[in-house]
């Protein structure tokens, strides 16, 4: 395991308990997320080494990796991909031309070949070596591990998209730097990651499903994204809700707090949470659309 000495946005070196938290998809193990007290940045402390991350993801649950659609979550999960996919595409293309679009943290590709299949070039980056197999035999896409990010040259992608991602990358404020050079002037990134300030999660608390120990690295505010952007030199110019998010998590949520899912409890949760979000732009997840 690896201890963070200091946080990844402030820099800061003092830290709080704020949860123990379950790994319930893969390993059922216990770990700690802390909370800074310079800043007030949420993130898991520690984590496991950047190399042995991989095991954490070896699971038919963890459905951007293997498209399951095992179990009626996943089968709800699928069912509202369908509909997140168009709203995703009409989100980019509101303010971009149909050039090229990076999708980092892809997956097995099903937004690059609804993109793909409406005029965008399209080009993924997915680390799992699964995921990338299954996005390239599936849907013929070109798609490359993260090393070629590097390779990709400055200001020469017109959207860059990280569909839950954000949370998953080890080295925070290099990925964002990797963001501004490659993105041009008049390009959009579009980040979405769970939002810890969302009444669901105030409700789930330690078993709000989204916090997914190890696997996520941070637990992002809306003043997170905002204050990691401008120390990169980017901005934040819109805040977009994902109402969907609120009933899957709930759903993950109900079970790794009771064992079963109370579908009813879930949805009345997720509605609350949608109304709670809408007064203060607080869902379950949000995008953030950014420029430099």
């Amino acid at each position: 395991m690896n201890e963070l000495s200091n946080c990844p946005i402030c820099n800061g070196e003092k830290f709080s308990p704020f949860l123990i938290c379950k790994d319930n998809t893969v390993s059922k193990e216990n770990f700690n997320i802390v909370s800074c007290n310079s800043c007030n940045f949420k993130f898991t402390n520690p984590i496991p080494e950047e190399d042995k991350i991989g095991q954490y993801y070896k699971s038919e649950e963890y459905i951007s990796h293997s498209n399951t659609n095992k179990g009626l979550i996943n089968k709800a999960y699928q069912a509202v991909r369908n509909i997140t996919l168009k709203q995703k595409e009409n989100l980019i293309a509101d303010n971009n031309k149909k050039g090229r679009l990076l999708d980092i943290g892809c997956g097995t590709g099903e937004f690059l070949d609804y993109c793909k299949k409406l005029g965008w070039t399209v080009v993924g980056i997915e680390p799992d070596n699964d995921a990338r197999n299954l996005g390239r035999t599936n849907y013929e896409l070109d798609i490359h591990p993260e090393i070629h990010l590097k390779q990709i040259h400055n200001e020469s992608v017109d959207v860059i998209t990280m569909w839950h991602v954000l949370e998953h990358v080890y080295h925070l404020s290099d990925r964002i730097k990797e963001l501004k050079r490659i993105i041009k002037s008049s390009g959009y990134v579009y980040i979405a990651v769970p939002n810890y300030e969302s009444f669901d999660a105030t409700i789930y608390k330690e078993n709000w499903a989204a916090y997914d120990v190890p696997r996520h690295l941070y637990h992002f505010g809306k003043s997170d994204i905002k204050r990691l952007m401008e120390k990169e030199g980017m901005t934040v110019t819109d805040i977009i809700p994902m109402k969907f998010d609120s009933f899957y998590v709930s759903m993950l949520s109900e079970k790794y707090k009771t064992g079963k899912i109370n579908y009813i409890n879930a949805f009345i949760n997720g509605l609350k949470s949608n109304n709670q979000g809408s007064k203060s732009i607080n869902y379950s997840s949000l995008i953030y659309k950014i420029k430099k």
